[in-house]
C-alpha cells in the first residue's frame, strides 16, 4: 500500500508498506538515487516476520518538489517523519549503500527510532571512509547513459547473474532529473558520521561485499570497529549488490540478526 504525505516543510514523500499490519515494523532504506522500487525483489522475505516500510526519497519515484541541498541527515529526518505516519514509534532498520548513511544519521539524530538495525555495503563517510579507485571514478564520470548501466551492473553484480541490466532493480531511477541525481550525489559523497558513531547504541550488524569496487570492504570493517559491539559480516564473492545477488544466503543472515530484537 503507498501513501503520499507531507514532511514538515511541506515537501511531498511517498511511502509503502507490506506484510502484517501488525507485524513488528522493519524501515527498509535503499541506496543513492533510487526509490522504494529496490526493494521490489527483496521485501518479500521480510514480510513474513515484519511490517515492511519503505519511502521515495526526495527526488525519486512519487516524492518530488524542488530540488535542495540534501543531506543524509535530512533524509534521516524525513524517514523519522515517514515513522510519524505510518504509526511506528521504533523500527528495525535495514539501509543498503546510501541507504545505511541514512540508517547511521537516523540512529545518531533520532536514536529513540532504532532498535537495532543492518547496515550493507556502506561506509562512515568524510576523511576516514575508503574511497572508490580513480579508475572506477572516472569510468563513472565519463560512461554514456548506456555504458553507465553496464558499467554500474558490472559493479554491482557478478559475471555468474545471467540477468541483463535493465532487469535489476538496483541500477538507479530513471525518472529522476540531472538536479535531483546530482543532488542524490552530493548527499551521498558530504556524508561523514565519524565522529557520531560511538554514540549509536543499537545493536548493529555490518555486512559487506568482499569485492565491492563501488565502497570497499574496507568501509565495513571500519564501521564495525567504531560502532560499539557492531558484529561484521564479509560475503568474500560480493560486489556492490551482494544483498540481492546473494540474497539466498544474506537475507537469513539478516533475518536471524533482527529477529531477536522485535519490537511488537
Amino acid at each position: 500500500m503507498e501513501t503520499l504525505f507531507a514532511a514538515a516543510d511541506g515537501f511531498p514523500l511517498a511511502v509503502q508498506t507490506g506484510g502484517p499490519q501488525d507485524a513488528p515494523a522493519l524501515l527498509l532504506l535503499q541506496g543513492q538515487a533510487n526509490s522504494h522500487s529496490w526493494w521490489r525483489g527483496l521485501r518479500g522475505a521480510f514480510e513474513g516476520s515484519f511490517r515492511t516500510i519503505t519511502m521515495d526519497y526526495r527526488g525519486t519515484g512519487r516524492s518530488r518538489g524542488e530540488v535542495g541541498p540534501w543531506t543524509t541527515a535530512g533524509f534521516a529526518a524525513d524517514a523519522a517523519a515517514v515513522l510519524d505516519h505510518v504509526g511506528v514509534d521504533a523500527a528495525l532498520v535495514y539501509g543498503t549503500s546510501m541507504g545505511g548513511r541514512v540508517a547511521q544519521m537516523l540512529a545518531v539524530d533520532h536514536p529513540d527510532r532504532v532498535t537495532a538495525m543492518a547496515l550493507a555495503c556502506t561506509s562512515p563517510g568524510g576523511t576516514h571512509a575508503v574511497e572508490r579507485g580513480q579508475d572506477v571514478r572516472r569510468a563513472l564520470a565519463r560512461a554514456s547513459s548506456g555504458e553507465r548501466l553496464r558499467l554500474l551492473h558490472d559493479l554491482f553484480y557478478t559475471p555468474h547473474r545471467p540477468r541483463p541490466p535493465r532487469e535489476s532493480d538496483l541500477l538507479g531511477d530513471p525518472s529522476m532529473g540531472r538536479r535531483e541525481a546530482g543532488a542524490h550525489l552530493r548527499a551521498s559523497d558530504q556524508h561523514d558520521a565519524w565522529d557520531a558513531l560511538p554514540s549509536i547504541a543499537v545493536p548493529t550488524l555490518v555486512l559487506h561485499g568482499g569485492d565491492d569496487r563501488m565502497t570497499p570492504a574496507a568501509n565495513g570493517v571500519l564501521l564495525a570497529e567504531r560502532i560499539p559491539g557492531a558484529r561484521l559480516e564479509i560475503f568474500p564473492r560480493g560486489r556492490h549488490g551482494f544483498f540481492d545477488e546473494f540474497s539466498a544466503e544474506v537475507n537469513p543472515v539478516v533475518l536471524g540478526f533482527l529477529e531477536p530484537h522485535l519490537v511488537r
